[in-house]
């Protein structure tokens, strides 16, 4: 039985649905003069997306389908959020698929949130105007090679106020056809691509503030980032092992919501792979992976806006760290070491591998390792 505190695990798992095939039947059978009962299928499908790809998503993102309240939406949605950036699609940016209102097409956009602009701006043009702005602003922030390719405002054919503010306040956007939807890697790859994107976009809008102008509209400008204060290991100075692993084990670590799917999703994985995954107890380890009396020792890592530098120093700095203070200052016998990452860590898998760490990433269709950990059955040879 995996042994993940905090966690409700089954690895019985069947997904039954991928990326394309919900989204073409939601396509084929979503009317909105159904409403939104429960036994509606269409209905039904998009309260079920989430779970339904809760594996095929990026670590640490989750998804959740939304109908409309009350009435049905005449273009229905499935909202990809990043919780780390926002959760409420109220507010802040993340990921949607939105159907435009004759269900021909299906739109892969990089959204703001526009229902909070709605006391100050209202439901009409003021407010287009307004995210028509600032998306204008975050798309130029972009590096112009994560964008290339990528329209901007995309045409859900639908006069509802709402429909036309998600047009003006999309950031990025992609339409397929639902006649002539692409294959199920090709939709993951865009989507990988786009949560990529997301995480630069929400670094641009640290940096962009308001300013009202005379006519009352507030206008978007970029200004200059300020400083982040980093607390760090700031007055942290043990005088010897067993001081490090007292001060170590009393520590606080604050970890991600992303940090957390990543390390239950990987338990689900290895531990159908005949590994004991445990992270009951383990602080301040991520998780330590037992089977026939080995034992590894797990750092997981988020990757953020793809760029795996920071991710990569920090794992091989805490992996020899505990190794040090926590296995060999206490007498234990040195682990293995595993790093575990939400993407390919590309040029720097080689790089740990000469130090003696093997890692493991999410991919779009499952998991991928380097040589070590293809060595220990964590995963199939590329």
């Amino acid at each position: 039985m995996i042994e993940i505190e905090s966690l409700s695990v089954c690895s019985c798992i069947v997904l039954s649905m991928d990326i394309r095939h919900l989204l073409l039947e939601l396509a084929r059978t979503y009317d909105e003069g159904k409403g939104t009962s429960s036994g509606v299928h269409a209905q039904d499908l998009l309260r079920r997306a989430g779970e339904e790809w809760r594996h095929l998503l990026p670590a640490g993102f989750d998804a959740e389908g939304n109908g409309g309240s009350g009435g049905a939406s005449r273009t229905p949605w499935i909202g990809v959020y990043d919780p780390d950036i926002t959760r409420d699609p109220k507010k802040g940016l993340y990921l949607a698929y939105i159907f435009a209102a004759d269900l021909s097409t299906v739109t892969l956009t990089l959204q703001q949130g526009v229902t909070s602009l709605q006391a100050k701006l209202g439901e009409g043009e003021k407010r287009r105007r307004y995210l028509r702005s600032r998306a204008k602003q975050l798309r130029g922030g972009l590096a112009k090679d994560l964008v290339e390719g990528w329209g901007a405002q995309p045409d859900f054919k639908c006069d509802v106020l709402r429909a036309r503010s998600y047009e003006a306040g999309s950031v990025a956007a992609r339409t397929y056809d639902t006649a002539a939807m692409p294959p199920e890697i090709s939709l993951r790859e865009d989507l990988w691509h786009m949560a990529e994107v997301l995480q630069h976009a929400a670094a641009v809008e640290r940096n962009l503030r308001d300013e009202m102008t005379s006519s009352g509209l507030p206008v978007t400008k970029c200004v200059e980032g300020e400083e982040e204060e980093h607390a760090g290991l700031d007055g942290f100075r043990p005088k010897d092992g067993s001081d490090y692993y007292v001060l170590i084990r009393q520590r606080k670590i604050k970890k991600s919501r992303s940090h957390e799917v990543l390390v239950r999703l990987f338990g689900e994985y290895i531990e159908e792979r005949g590994f004991v995954p445990i992270t009951k107890k383990m602080h301040p380890k991520d998780i330590v992976l037992r089977r026939d009396g080995v034992e590894w020792m797990v750092e997981a890592k988020t990757v953020k806006r793809g760029n795996p530098t920071k991710a990569v120093r920090e794992a091989l700095g805490q992996l020899y760290e505990y190794s040090h203070f926590l296995y060999e200052e206490q007498g234990k016998g040195e682990p293995f070491l595993l790093a575990l990452f939400t993407e390919d860590i590309k040029a720097y898998a080689p790089y740990l591998e000469k130090r003696g760490i093997a890692s493991v990433w999410k991919t779009v269709d499952g998991w991928a390792g380097s040589p070590m950990a293809v060595a220990w059955g964590m995963v199939d040879a590329q």
